[in-house]
Formats: structure tokens, sequence, C-alpha cells
């Protein structure tokens, strides 16, 4: 009974690569990077291999399944508890992944993205005080949140990557919006879109509404920094989007 209740005796570590398979992106066979699912039959990769796929492709590189015959980046969506699991079991990754990021858009003479820095500023507290052998107590942390919170619920995203959107209806069905330019943080998605043109218009649900850029439906996982560089192809600001009553598809 004493064995039973010393918790050392309970513990039994489990090896990374005993995990692997369930951690890592079937296409490029790394870990996986902005992990996204398929909503038909959960399996999940990196987004940006998932989304080349199926550019050609309209099934599931792991079963098969038809995601959709016409339309299937809609039937995918951003798994974030998937890319926190994969991110705490994998010492590092995030890190070297931010890196990268931030070495890309200086390579290309841009702005690093607020995101960005701010994912990479955030790592560097949580590990200083663990590398100078502090550590910090439960109080503490909930001192620390209450201290940031009021600068954190005042920030509003303005210090995410912005992004520049033009949002013209394509449909005589429903009104042009009074005001078409606004500015936004690259982290939200297209749902947030269809919220705020549902809501200006008067409409009764959201669901309603299809988005496009280029012709072409997106998906309301989408976020609107992945719009810019899949669809949008970074071509000159600002993204022009155009909204109309939502089509069934077959």
């Amino acid at each position: 009974m004493a064995a039973l209740g010393n918790p050392e005796t309970l513990t039994r570590k489990i090896k990374l690569w005993d995990i692997n398979a369930h951690i890592t992106c079937r296409l490029c066979e790394g870990y996986l990077i902005d992990a996204t699912t398929v909503t038909e039959c959960l399996h999940t990769f990196c987004r940006s291999c998932l989304v080349k796929y199926l550019e050609e492709n309209n099934t599931c590189p792991t079963c098969r399944i038809v995601i959709h015959q016409s339309h299937p980046l809609q039937y995918i969506g951003h798994d974030r508890t998937m890319q926190d699991i994969v991110y705490k079991l994998v010492p590092g990754l995030q890190e070297a992944e931010i890196k990268k990021q931030r070495d890309f858009y200086q390579k290309l003479g841009m702005e690093v993205p607020g995101d960005i820095k701010g994912e990479l500023c955030s790592m560097k507290q949580h590990l200083d005080p663990q590398r100078n052998g502090e550590v910090k107590t439960e109080d503490t942390d909930k001192k620390e949140t209450a201290e940031e919170k009021p600068e954190e619920d005042n920030d509003y995203h303005r210090s995410d990557e912005q992004v520049s959107i033009c949002l013209e209806c394509n449909s005589s069905k429903l009104r042009d919006l009074k005001r078409k330019w606004i500015r936004c943080s690259a982290q939200a998605t297209v749902l947030h879109l269809k919220k705020f043109i549902a809501k200006k218009l008067n409409l009764t649900s959201f669901n309603e509404l299809d988005i496009l850029c280029n012709e072409e439906i997106l998906g309301k996982d989408h976020t609107l920094k992945f719009v810019v560089v899949t669809r949008w192809r970074f071509k000159k600001s600002p993204l022009l989007l155009h909204y109309r009553p939502k089509m069934d598809l077959l």
C-alpha cells in the first residue's frame, strides 16, 4: 500500500521515438509545424504540406478518404491543441521554428511580424529563469499574470502583424459596406470577417456568407496571414476579398 502512495513508483518514462508516429507529418516526415487537421477523418499534417498536397488532390494523404470533391481546403482546420503538445514534447522545436520565420522575413528585407517577436520574447522570458536556476512558484506566476493582464487587455492585438483589407460585394442580393476598407491583425480568421460583415449588414447569421479571394472560397479557419501567403501571394496591399450569399457546394 505504501508503494502505491509513492508517486515515484508510478512514474513511467516514455521515449520520444515511441510516440513519433503521432506527432509527425506523414507528408514531410518531420515534426508537425502549424498542425492542421482534416475535419472528415481527423488526420493531422503540417499546414504548408497539406495545402500544397491539396492543390492537386482532394483526398486525405493518410486514409485517402475524399475530403471534398472541389473545395477540400474548406474542410481543414488549425489544430492548436496538437501543436501545443508537439512543442511541449520536442525540446527547442518552437524556438527553432520562430527563428526560421524571423530569418525568412529578414532575408526578404521585411519587418518581422509582431506575433513572431512576441512569441520569441515570451520564450526568452520563460527560459531565462530556468537557465539561471530560478524556480517560479505558483503564487509568483499568478501575481505576474495579474500584473500583465491590464496591458494585454488594452493591446487589442495592435502588436500583431497587420493586414489591410478591401471588402467588396459581388452579389446584387447583398449591399455594399459603408466602410469597406479595414485594417486588422493577421491572426484574425475568415470567420471573424464573416461575423463582422453579418453584423454590419444585419444578417441573421454569418453562416449565410461566403468570402472569396481570387474567386476561390476561403475556409472559415484560414487566418488572414495564410490567405495573404497562399492566395494573395504577397501582392500589393490591400488584400482584396469579395463576399456573397453562401452557395451550397455539391
